[in-house]
């Protein structure tokens, strides 16, 4: 039962982070939201009512010395979010800059392993851990995506093979299309309005999601106690076109 869970949100937060937190804490939840920014963790804990349901920890989670605090802090717990939401890789291959591919890289997939393998032994037994993927797996873009598709491509995999591994803990991924967060404010500015209008005639939703619609995918794969090893797509048939 979500609201009997202690959950553990990486990226609470903004963005689809803090949308798994408001609709979990809405149920009851106990939540542990971790992000680099304490000043954007103590504004989601003020809008949640933070109260001693809701804790915070800043953590640069592609530091492992930084994880294993983080979980020293925590203790046990019932389920392991993982919502990373940074501007992507965009160059072409030749253009590669190595070292934002690597700092990507390490940011999206390293950082979601070292957090698996830091949570061995807090993380409750009929709990689960939930990656975050993205469209670009099945709609690479068609100039400079390839990285941020490797990427979002390789949590389907990492989910099914430690489904095995760490069973009877679930490991699953949601993947979502188009949402509209904070990161494409950075990404694109005063333009995302026009950007938006645009994209939605494109889809089959005919509109771009919010962090909260997103949200019921993670609190389906945390209380689908016979579902493990899934990529749950939420992506307003993005896929299709």
């Amino acid at each position: 039962m979500i609201s009997s869970s202690k959950i553990v949100i990486v990226g609470g937060g903004s963005g689809i982070g803090y949308g798994v937190a408001k609709a979990a804490r809405e149920l009851g939840a106990n939540l542990v939201l971790v992000g680099r920014s304490q000043v954007k963790l103590d504004a989601a804990r003020a809008a949640l009512a933070g109260s001693e349901a809701v804790e915070t920890v800043a953590a640069d989670v592609t530091q492992e010395d930084d994880v294993v605090r983080m979980f020293e802090r925590v203790g046990a717990f019932d389920h392991l979010v993982i919502t990373r939401g940074v501007p992507p890789v965009t160059a072409r291959v030749e253009a590669f800059d190595m070292g934002a591919v690597r700092g990507f890289i390490d940011t999206m997939l390293v950082s979601a392993v070292t957090l698996t393998k830091h949570a061995h032994g807090k993380l409750r037994s009929d709990g689960s851990i939930i990656f975050t993927s993205g469209i670009s797996k099945d709609k690479p873009p068609i100039s400079g995506g390839a990285v941020v598709t490797a990427v979002a491509g390789s949590f389907s995999y990492l989910a099914r093979a430690l489904a095995l591994e760490l069973a009877p803990i679930r490991v699953n991924v949601v993947s979502p299309g188009w949402v509209d967060t904070p990161m494409w404010d950075e990404l694109v500015g005063e333009a995302k309005t026009a950007l938006w209008e645009q994209l939605a005639e494109r889809l089959p939703a005919g509109r771009i999601a919010t962090p909260a619609e997103i949200a019921k995918a993670y609190l389906y794969l945390m209380d689908s106690t016979f579902t493990t090893g899934t990529t749950l797509h939420i992506d307003g048939g993005h896929a299709l076109i």
